[in-house]
């Protein structure tokens, strides 16, 4: 229970009590330590089918699945937040599934201004935080149906460009305009700022950070091209790699499962993964070209591949996570190219979200 939320606010209506308490399968990540020079060696990435399963009335700028795999939410442009729940999305997918009346969205929430800009949902409870432009993080219970609104509010100082919940769910970072992350206690609100940031100029905001599985660290990347290492505990910086991508910004930074490697995605077109113990660059993952949009690059649930998008052909792009060779290409079906790629932490699909304002669903065929 968390001190400061009303046990009201927590107690269950219509989304299963289980929500957070029961850990999806754990999988075991790639050792991307071995050498691994075989020619022809690379996996083949199981084919996908897609379904368009919302819209927006704007454009679709990020999407977040729960810890446990069962929800995901969109934010938009439109300042509206879109929770999925996916085994109906699987039951909508189905060829003999006609019914016209199931809906993949189970619940709207309007309370943001401004842009929503990320999303991130509680590890064990039935609440979903949005970060906006209005700079706030706002924070929803969704185990209720009738709710709309927020039930509690961080009013910050800035643009609130990404947020990421501790494991515990004691705290969460938000990633602002500043160019050091806000930590905040959950129960009391209280910021905290790290000390430790001499080497970062004014100016220099943050498109992502992520906290690492166990929260022992988290990963920012910022605009000016740089990915920065810090101490979970401590909230110290311990290790910046500047020019991650060059003079271009650096928009997104996720741990692998076990916390040795930070995958980067940069708007020089190239995804690269960075071993976490020495900032040394490990592999390179060439051929997608992102520039304009905010785009992400994923590990899918194994980590055997990873994923990102090719704007100018508006494709998906995969690559063997090991041997960075790309196995697969293919149509977004997004009007234009998708902004926002999130993939399941614990199975074979993820979603894309876009400009133009559609949610798309995909599923690995049996």
């Amino acid at each position: 229970m968390l001190r400061g939320i009303p046990s009201e606010a927590l107690l269950d209506s219509s989304i299963s009590t289980g929500y957070g308490s029961i850990p999806g399968p754990r999988v075991v990540g790639v050792d991307f330590s071995a050498v691994h020079d075989i020619k022809g060696s690379s996996k083949s990435f199981q084919k996908h089918e897609t379904r368009h399963v919302s819209e927006h009335k704007n454009v679709a700028r990020c999407a977040r699945f729960s810890p446990d795999g069962k929800f995901f939410a969109t934010g938009s442009a439109d300042t509206s937040i879109k929770l999925f729940e996916i085994s109906k999305i699987k039951q909508m997918m189905l060829s003999d599934s006609r019914d016209a009346t199931m809906r993949a969205v189970i619940r709207t929430f309007y309370d943001h201004l401004q842009p929503v800009n990320d999303l991130d949902f509680h590890p064990q409870n039935t609440i979903l935080i949005s970060g906006a432009k209005d700079h706030t993080i706002k924070f929803f219970d969704f185990s209720k149906t009738v709710a709309k609104r927020a039930f509690r509010v961080i009013q910050d100082t800035h643009n609130v460009r990404s947020v990421s919940f501790h494991p515990s769910g004691e705290f969460l970072l938000a990633g602002t305009d500043h160019p050091i992350a806000h930590l905040y206690d959950v129960n009391t609100f209280q910021c905290y700022l790290s000390a430790n940031v001499q080497e970062i100029g004014a100016n220099v905001a943050i498109n992502q950070v992520r906290y690492s599985s166990t929260g022992g660290m988290y990963v920012t990347a910022s605009k000016d091209g740089a990915i920065r290492l810090w101490d979970g505990v401590t909230s110290n910086c311990v290790r910046s790699i500047l020019g991650a991508h060059g003079t271009a910004e650096a928009t997104s930074a996720n741990f692998t499962k076990d916390q040795r490697y930070v995958l980067s995605c940069g708007k020089d077109s190239i995804v690269k993964l960075w071993e976490v113990g020495s900032g040394r660059l490990v592999k390179q993952y060439l051929g997608a070209a992102h520039m304009m949009l905010r785009c992400q690059a994923v590990f899918n649930a194994t980590e055997e591949f990873v994923l990102s998008i090719d704007e100018p052909s508006n494709e998906i792009v995969i690559w063997d996570a090991l041997t960075t060779e790309k196995v697969a290409r293919w149509p977004s079906n997004h009007i234009g190219s998708p902004r926002w790629l999130e993939h399941s932490p614990i199975e074979a699909v993820f979603v894309t979200c876009g400009t133009d304002r559609s949610v798309r669903f995909w599923k690995e065929t049996n």
